[in-house]
């Protein structure tokens, strides 16, 4: 679709007193601004704006306004759903708000609205200091975080939000407004899951917690060995400590010097072990898989920066994901995961992840709209793929995996997780118990829906 046509005086308007850089479809930057990681979105605004300052947010929400453009925000434009563009309408960029201090004594980050993972790792490395970050570099915190925030670190350090001290804000009407607990508490908790509803997240205030070191583990076998190993991986994290993070998956086997030659460039089965401590304790605890003999086998100690960005999903491929969240796993919902795995499109960087829960996550009290929290279990077909011939192969798997263990669902999703898959899906992300006090929140701080372009809550 051809973007809506802005004139030059208009585009000169925004660029008058515009800190950032204002680029228009004219612009030789224009394709490679508009470019996410979702290759299948091929949208195109009439104007995107590359805000350094809370200042050029709020200049870009309030020329949107004026002339009627649909507002969408970047941070990472990392999200399947791939919200952070609009054909025709304006795109209100953070990626150059990325600035991280870190506080070492109060053991806190203030990270800009445009700031990925590896922007808040590398930052907080040198003090020994980290917090729940996604399961890559490349995504960005602020999305990240106030969609949930599930990770590595969840079961030691609780969700991302939960580690959320506070949040600055530029609202509709281009008002920067402070969240916090003694602050429009109300905003505060709906931050906790209600993602970019109710403004432009310029900064983030994240609490930071001691970790020296941290431990990677990726095992593989050949696929038929997947039964076996989901069991045994069931059973080591029915009492492992709330250290053990990862998941298992099948994926296509990387070209790598731990990957022997018959895994490379076909399905495989894999454990990824993560650990937040030392290697030496992390083998202990991972010593009931080990002794299933993994024919692939990669284990080291690094800084959780490192690990962080190990396991980075190559951008510039077509993207479908989906999940189910389970409140039980059984050994015929194993069974069929496991079976799943086939309809795959392989070779590609899909994968096909089986995550548990618990830990600090499941035990953090607080009453924020993440109904998804206390499940055990969550099914993740994360699609990537090169051929848009596979789009209906990539998608129909994504389904399936769900449909294979929808008698075991708790209802609940993760938002970060999903695309658009309905209003449904949506309630069932928030708890429809909670919809009512989004609501409200919603009609104080965005009661013309500017911010729409997201898992919608629509003002009271």
């Amino acid at each position: 679709m051809a973007p809506h046509v802005l004139d030059d005086a208009a585009v000169d308007a925004l660029r008058s007193g515009f800190t950032g850089e204002v680029v228009a479809p004219e612009d030789p930057s224009y394709d490679e601004s508009r470019t996410l990681f979702n290759a299948m979105i091929d949208r195109r605004p009439s104007v995107i704006a590359l805000c350094e300052t809370v200042d050029d947010v709020a200049a870009a929400i309030r020329f949107g306004r004026e002339r009627g453009l649909e507002v969408a925000v970047r941070g990472g434009g990392h999200s399947v759903a791939s919200n952070a563009l609009s054909d025709g309408g304006i795109v209100v960029d953070l990626r150059r708000m990325h600035a991280v201090v870190v506080d070492p004594a109060a053991r806190t980050a203030r990270v800009g609205g445009g700031a990925t993972m590896s922007h808040l790792d590398r930052a907080t490395q040198p003090f020994d200091l980290v917090t729940t970050g996604g399961r890559v570099s490349t995504t960005g915190v602020g999305g990240f975080t106030l969609g949930g925030g599930s990770g590595w670190l969840e079961r030691k350090f609780g969700l991302a939000c939960d580690n959320l001290a506070e949040a600055e804000l530029m609202t509709a009407d281009g008002t920067l407004v402070r969240a916090a607990e003694d602050e429009n508490p109300e905003l505060f908790w709906a931050l906790h899951g209600g993602g970019g509803n109710f403004g432009v997240a310029t900064s983030l205030t994240l609490r930071l917690h001691p970790l020296p070191a941290a431990t990677l583990a990726v095992l593989l076998w050949p696929p038929d060995a997947g039964p076996e190993v989901l069991r045994a991986y069931r059973t080591l994290l029915a009492s492992a400590p709330d250290e053990v993070g990862g998941g298992m998956l099948f994926l296509t086997g990387p070209p790598e010097e731990f990957v022997p030659e018959h895994l490379v460039g076909t399905l495989a089965c894999a454990v990824v072990f993560t650990y937040a401590g030392t290697a030496d304790v992390a083998r202990e605890v991972l010593e009931p898989l080990l002794a299933l003999a993994p024919q692939g086998r990669l284990m080291a100690e690094m800084p959780y920066a490192d690990l962080q960005s190990m396991l980075d999903d190559p951008p510039g491929y077509r993207n479908y994901w989906s999940a189910e969240y389970l409140d039980d796993f059984p050994d015929e919902a194993a069974d069929r995961f496991c079976a799943r795995a086939r309809d795959m499109v392989v070779p590609s960087p899909s994968q096909q992840m089986l995550f548990p829960g618990g830990g600090a996550v499941a035990r953090a009290p607080a009453d924020y709209p993440l109904p998804w929290r206390r499940a055990p279990w969550v099914a993740h077909p994360f699609g990537l793929w090169a051929d848009p011939a596979d789009d209906e192969r990539a998608r129909r798997w994504a389904h399936d995996v769900r449909a294979d263990l929808r008698q075991w669902s708790s209802g609940a999703v993760y938002l970060n997780f999903i695309g658009d898959e309905g209003e449904g899906r949506v309630i069932a992300g928030l708890g429809a118990h909670n919809l009512g006090r989004l609501a409200r929140v919603k009609t104080e701080f965005d009661p013309e829906n500017v911010f729409r372009l997201n898992h919608n809550i629509e003002p009271g």
